[in-house]
Order: C-alpha cells, then structure tokens, then sequence
C-alpha cells in the first residue's frame, strides 16, 4: 500500500525511558504554501528532543509532514502547529522545533519553537578535556 499524507503521528514505547538521551530528526523538505500567494515555502525541519514514554514513529512522521504540502500556513503558525502535535503524541520531557525556511522576498526565516515538561530539569551538561 503506498504511503499518503495524514495528521496521524503514530508513536512506539520508548526502549530507554530511564535514561535522558536526545533523539535528532532531519526533515530537508518540508514545504507548505505562503498564505498570501499561494506560492510553495520550502524549509529544513529540525526536530529533537528527549521522550519520556513515547517516541514518534519516523514513516508515520514523513506522513505527517507530508500532509502540509497543499496548506497555507504563516511560518510561525505551522512552526508552533507542528510542535503542538508533536507533544501532544509523544508528551517528551523537551522538544524543540527549528524550522528554517527558504528565501522568500530576500528575506531568510528560521522559528524555533520549544516545549519543557513541567516536572523535568536538565541535566547538567559534561564538559570534557
């Protein structure tokens, strides 16, 4: 069955949920629609962040993603929209959502857009020699 684009972020159990780790995803071609124009915005997504019971299904994620591509979206709002869901399906201790989009008008945006669990505390970062 060929893949379709779906609001539905499917999530499987995290293996290590005792132990803070940090899992980065690389999205080089996100796209949605300029709400004014209509002309295609095209961005990377970063996306990382440290789960606690849940981790986002990557195929189900790329479906997701895919579901913006017909959409009008301001780059803030789908920024925030796309964090929203994200925290929603997997509610992470962080997660934080870099989108940097493409020129439009001589103008670059990138939004970064975060979410800390109310209960968690970063642990101290290592510096090492």
């Amino acid at each position: 069955m060929p893949s379709a684009p779906s609001r539905s972020l499917e999530t499987f159990p995290n293996p290590q949920p005792e132990r803070d780790y940090t899992i980065r995803i690389r999205v080089p071609e996100f796209t949605c629609l300029c709400p004014k124009t209509g002309q295609p915005d095209f961005a990377e997504l970063t996306l990382e962040y440290i789960p606690e019971a849940r981790c986002v299904e990557l195929k189900a994620l790329k479906n997701y993603v895919w579901s913006y591509r017909d959409e009008g979206a301001f780059h803030e709002a789908v920024t925030n929209r796309i964090l929203g869901d994200l925290v929603a399906a997997t509610e992470p201790r962080f997660m934080r959502l870099t989108a940097d989009f493409n020129v439009r008008g001589g103008i670059y945006t990138t939004v970064v857009a975060e979410h800390r669990a109310a209960d968690w505390q970063p642990q101290p970062q290592v510096q090492l020699p």
